[in-house]
């Protein structure tokens, strides 16, 4: 057989799904790991999802391209709810994950500059390249918060190689791996920036609903002509594996662009299974139940996250509080020197010492987009039983904050691991 292999792409395997491989060969060796750097809700389903995911098991027909009807009217009716956005179900495309339709947008267009802040997560640079777009950087630093500003994507427009190429902004928030959002002001900047140059955004908020104090505020509220929100079961409601995600598109794109959405749909995916979408319309029902397991979700992740970036942050670790999700993203720099003369010159060989000293897994900050020498690392903090921490919380009124204890009962690992880290680096 003629080897074609200098004919291939060059894409690499998704760094995040190789550590937790690296993660779980380690601990069959016996160690223990701190799997710090796989971003997946360590929460179980709701249950009434997972009734339904068991009452329609048998459910095997192929559904419509963009999702079965009632599914999309429950989205709709559950982020009108749930954060005010403006959106019908003929309006709301379903896929097999947000990873996907993100994916699927992005192939509409047969040239375009693709913005992508930096760090941001490590599957839109590849995507884009796939495509044969070009992605363009939009750099943002520790003393930023890790937050672009309009002003740095005024310079990547103007670094485009043309002006006529269409320019489409992924803009995550709150942030993977920095577990960061923006301010209203940020938000309106930003919004004016993208409408002066008629950018496409993709606002991926994922983590939307894991705001720490629930104040997310869409992206679709600021730039609603030309916004998609993409979101799915994965993060707030842990069911990253059962693989659904959502697009909410603008009115604006309802016509052939959404046609041609779903002609690509059609010709690669097909449909979403129909058992995840059955237990996804369970899901997205904006009730007490919803509201009260998002909160107790929010309230374990603020303690423990704010926990971790307090510990760090005293060993000299550059890091913010976190305001939704479960990361932190950890900036090295103060340890430069003494790194350096260990032979840690890059992201990947600290996270790969690390590992081997400590059992701590985190994610090198090359990975989201910063040179290999910026030394710096994403942390996901969901090395506990959520099971375990959901029922603690439940136990604890809503009118009471939680108390450190649980750090020595549903956290013990994740502070083990942390401790780990803080000690390691304090010892260098």
């Amino acid at each position: 057989m003629q080897d074609n292999s200098t004919h291939f792409r060059k894409v690499h395997k998704s760094q995040t799904l190789l550590l937790n491989e690296q993660s779980r060969l380690l601990e069959t060796e016996g160690r223990e790991i701190f799997k710090f750097g796989f971003g997946q809700s360590p929460f179980p389903p709701l249950p009434v999802a997972i009734d339904n995911l068991k009452q329609y098991a048998g459910a095997k027909e192929y559904s419509a391209v963009q999702g079965i009807a009632l599914l999309r009217q429950r989205i709709a009716d559950f982020h009108h709810a749930a954060e005010g956005i403006d959106i019908t179900e003929d309006r709301v495309v379903v896929g097999p994950g947000s990873k996907m339709l993100i994916f699927t947008v992005m192939a509409l267009f047969e040239k375009a500059d693709i913005l992508i802040p930096a760090p941001a997560w490590v599957s839109y640079t590849p995507q884009a390249m796939l495509l044969g777009h070009t992605p363009l950087l939009v750099p943002s630093h520790f003393h930023q918060k890790w937050r672009i500003t309009a002003q740095a994507i005024e310079r990547a427009i103007q670094a485009r190689h043309s002006a006529h190429t269409p320019s489409i902004l992924i803009f995550n928030y709150p942030g993977n791996p920095d577990g960061l959002s923006y301010t209203d002001a940020e938000l309106k900047e930003i919004a004016q920036i993208c409408r002066r140059h008629r950018i496409l955004v993709i606002a991926d908020e994922i983590y939307g609903l894991l705001h720490h104090k629930g104040e997310h505020r869409s992206f679709a509220h600021y730039y609603p002509e030309a916004t998609i929100v993409t979101g799915g079961l994965s993060k707030w409601c842990g069911a990253g594996g059962w693989r659904l995600g959502m697009a909410m598109l603008p009115q604006s794109l309802n016509g052939e662009f959404k046609r041609n959405m779903l002609g690509i749909a059609s010709e690669t995916y097909s449909c979403t299974a129909l058992p995840v979408q059955m237990a996804a319309c369970a899901a997205y029902q904006w009730n007490a139940d919803t509201q009260n397991y998002l909160y107790h979700q929010r309230r374990l992740l603020s303690l423990i996250g704010n926990w971790a970036a307090r510990k760090l942050g005293a060993a000299g670790v550059l890091v913010h509080q976190p305001e939704g999700g479960f990361y932190l993203f950890l900036d090295f720099s103060p340890f430069n020197e003494k790194l350096h003369k260990a032979g840690m010159i890059t992201s990947e060989l600290f996270c790969e010492k690390l590992l081997a000293e400590t059992g701590v897994a985190l994610l090198p900050g090359d990975a989201f987009g910063l040179p290999p020498d910026h030394i710096s690392a994403r942390l996901a903090y969901v090395e506990f039983d959520g099971q375990d921490a959901l029922t603690a919380s439940q136990q604890i009124s809503l009118e009471s904050p939680l108390d450190e204890s649980l750090l020595r009962t549903v956290f013990a690992k994740t502070a083990r691991g942390i401790e780990a880290l803080g000690g390691w680096l304090t010892a260098l």
